[in-house]
């Protein structure tokens, strides 16, 4: 392992902590300093996935705390030098309602539960969506934050209670600060773009009370100090809590270690996040007609995006050939895809049906009937076909937005990253890459862990700006480092 010529290792050569919440699977990295560089190891990872309970989609709270109390343990247990800090990040928009103590008050809701359908609807008769977006900046998304505490309004469900997203209520959990992480807060559809604050005017037409919202803190901000039973390991002595780029998107765009203004990304994985990294967010009247997103990025950049259904759509169809009695696995299917013939006509990935939780086979019959196409087989004997088509779908989505990204940023794009889970997938990218003619780059597929270690590693080297946070470049350097140490 080698050193970047211009960083200097840390004069405190402790391990640290990186957590991915995943809505499939939840990890916990270790980085330890070994033969002169760092060397990150997978200590832990359990599988997630939300459970209907009487009706709703809520998450096993008990079980991610569980699993991630665990995984420390673990890390405790491998680092005898001891640990010098956790930061944690994960998917957006989820929350948890807490008591004074920090407590959870119950599992929080899935985003996929069809609450948010009519908290949506109505929340709209209040206030224009063009408003929203003239607001935000944001994309407007039915499982963002916003619609999920206004169902919470209607229903008269603890809507008076302090409300944390999921990775900033794990780092509170440990003992840290009540705090809303900015590049997470901006995914709730409720943060001003111009000031960077909470708005006003959406919290008082959604019925929120203001004071039940976190602080905002930008990426990179130590939140307190590891207390309770887990600072009782030797390992845990002052450890440093750190909100990094909580939203998990973000803290895989920092992993990217890419420089220039040529390049674009994909984060790939349940959701497609597809788009670009800006100076400054782009609101004018045609991105908020295409419906594109700024979100916080790390150094006060922006996440410019559009949200692209992503593999959610093949493993919902592998449930259910699951359940018929075959199991696949994805490097099976990718294989088995190749030789199947080039689909006569493609997916609407992004059709709302399509987003929507069971009867996948279904739903995907239903929309080629729609279109006048022809249904295919729904038996798992067909699931390399059903996977050659969205695969297929998809790329072809991709390149439709990419050429949109490269039109309304005024970039000239020639390389495209892909990062996240889905980044190992060869006949995706190759198609994706044929697609689009632009140089597809596989980057890793635990790109959030790479750039939540990037920005632990910025901070406690003192590149942190009191506004902004973490210094982007010296995240993206380390970035490059961390690359080839996972």
């Amino acid at each position: 392992m080698s050193e970047a010529p211009d960083m200097a290792l840390p004069a405190d050569r402790r391990a640290l902590v990186a957590v991915d919440l995943g809505a499939e699977s939840c990890r916990v990295s270790l980085l330890r300093w070994v033969d002169g560089g760092p060397s990150i190891t997978l200590v832990h990872r359990f599988a997630n996935a939300p459970r209907e309970v009487e009706g709703e989609l809520h998450w096993d709270l008990a079980m991610i705390e569980a699993g991630l109390d665990d995984g420390l343990r673990r890390c405790a247990a491998v680092a005898s030098e001891g640990i010098r800090s956790i930061a944690v990040d994960g998917w957006a928009v989820d929350y948890v309602r807490v008591r004074e103590d920090s407590r959870a008050l119950g599992d929080p809701f899935c985003y996929r539960d069809e609450r948010t359908v009519r908290s949506e609807r109505l929340l709209h008769e209040q206030i224009a969506p063009e408003r929203l977006r003239e607001l935000t900046g944001v994309q407007l998304l039915r499982i963002n934050t916003l619609y999920q505490l206004y169902a919470d309004s209607l229903h008269h469900s603890f809507e008076r209670l302090p409300w944390l997203n999921l990775p900033e209520y794990m780092l509170s959990r440990w003992g840290g600060a009540r705090v809303a992480e900015y590049t997470n807060a901006t995914h709730t559809q409720m943060v001003e773009l111009d000031t960077r604050r909470w708005c006003g005017e959406i919290f008082e037409v959604a019925m929120l009370d203001a004071a039940c919202a976190p602080e905002i803190v930008p990426p990179g901000t130590e939140v307190g100090r590891l207390r309770g039973p887990l600072a009782e390991l030797p390992a845990f002595r002052d450890t440093v809590l750190i909100a990094p780029a909580c939203h998990d998107t973000a803290s895989a765009i920092a992993g990217i270690p890419a420089v220039g203004d040529d390049w674009a990304y994909i984060s790939s994985g349940t959701w497609s996040l597809v788009g670009t990294v800006l100076e400054r967010p782009r609101n004018d009247a045609p991105a908020a007609a295409e419906n594109f997103t700024n979100l916080g990025a790390v150094g006060g950049r922006v996440c410019f995006h559009k949200n692209v259904n992503g593999m959610w759509l093949i493993r919902q169809c592998m449930d259910q050939w699951a359940s018929a009695g075959q199991e696949w696995t994805i490097p099976e299917l990718v294989a088995a895809a190749e030789g199947v013939p080039r689909p006569q006509g493609l997916l609407e990935v992004d059709d709302p049906d399509l987003l929507l939780a069971g009867k996948m086979l279904q739903r995907i019959n239903a929309q080629l009937r729609r279109r006048g196409l022809a249904p295919m087989d729904e038996g798992p004997e067909n699931a390399p076909a059903f996977a050659s088509l969205i695969f297929h779908s998809l790329a072809a989505r991709y390149a439709e937005v990419l050429g949109r990204v490269a039109f309304r940023s005024g970039k000239t794009l020639k390389r495209l990253f892909v990062v996240g889970g889905a980044s190992q997938n060869d006949l995706l990218n190759r198609l994706t890459g044929e697609a689009t003619g632009l140089e597809v780059f596989r980057g890793s597929p635990e790109s959030s862990t790479i750039g939540n270690f990037a920005v632990q590693l910025a901070v406690l080297g003192g590149h942190r700006d009191p506004v902004t946070g973490a210094d982007a470049g010296t995240v993206a350097r380390w970035a490059g480092v961390l690359s080839a140490a996972v």
